[in-house]
């Protein structure tokens, strides 16, 4: 039996771990990274109980060590279950005190949103080229169409991965390497329970990553969800500037700290 190979980045958090919950079954291989060991363990458990083969990394990907340590997990992992699937799907977003975001978060954010999504693409994309086949699908964020005043960073390296994922595309165009964009607007987890305000069109964990899956299995180029929300964006940005800029005023929010900010700097209320 062939066995399906897939990364998954940011398996610890809720949408991470419930994109492992609904790939986890026999003849899937899931090798699984976060930098929390207890709730990596329990994750890697229950793909485990699924039926799935597992492997977990516990790293920090924003550290050269990290990287290197994904690196090396990577090609050992793909030797014995060729990589059929990269869920670039690690994030965190800070919120910000008149333009002012805390000190070093957004570095942080930069560096976990943005630059370690493309170097995880680079560690799985040589053997999916040679073997030429394989799908990149990197979560970016309805917030990069829509760029939020109370998630400065966060709207901007969400922007960033859409750019990078459409620029991947159209460079892997031919080679049997499909790359896919995820926008995922309000899903119910713990970053989005810091995020005090509106949260229209909130989804489940699970309903959002039923719906992401769904999407990379037909070959979607770009996956909205929820799709309305997607197009509710659209909308406002056709409008005139000055009335879009309105309209958006009515869903500012405070962002809280989550608990991996650094300690010692103080909440960044928007």
């Amino acid at each position: 039996m062939t066995v399906r190979g897939i990364v998954i980045t940011g398996a610890t958090g809720g949408l991470g771990r419930a994109l492992v919950a609904r790939l986890a079954r026999p003849g899937v291989a899931l090798l699984i990274c976060g930098r929390n060991a207890d709730q990596l363990a329990a994750v890697a458990m229950l793909a485990r109980q699924n039926g799935a083969d597992v492997a977990t990394l516990q790293a920090d990907l924003t550290k050269d060590a990290g990287l290197a340590a994904f690196d090396a997990a990577v090609a050992t992992f793909d030797r014995q279950f060729p990589i059929d699937l990269l869920l670039a799907n690690a994030g965190v977003k800070t919120g910000n005190r008149a333009g002012i975001e805390a000190k070093g978060q957004t570095e942080r954010v930069i560096a976990v949103n943005l630059t370690a999504v493309m170097l995880c693409v680079q560690a799985v994309l040589p053997a999916m080229r040679q073997r030429q086949r394989g799908r990149i699908a990197m979560i970016g964020s309805l917030a990069g169409l829509s760029p939020q005043p109370d998630l400065l960073s966060y709207s901007a390296t969400k922007e960033g991965v859409a750019a990078y994922a459409t620029a991947l595309r159209r460079e892997l165009r031919g080679s049997g390497v499909g790359v896919s964009l995820i926008l995922p607007g309000f899903v119910d987890t713990p970053m989005t329970d810091r995020h005090l305000g509106p949260r229209p069109l909130l989804m489940s964990a699970d309903r959002a990553a039923a719906a992401i899956l769904r999407g990379i299995d037909r070959g979607h180029n770009v996956i909205a969800v929820p799709r309305l929300l997607r197009w509710l964006i659209a909308l406002s940005n056709a409008l005139p500037v000055a009335l879009s800029d309105q309209i958006d005023q009515r869903f500012r929010a405070k962002i809280m700290p989550d608990p991996d900010e650094a300690k010692g700097q103080p909440p960044p209320p928007s």
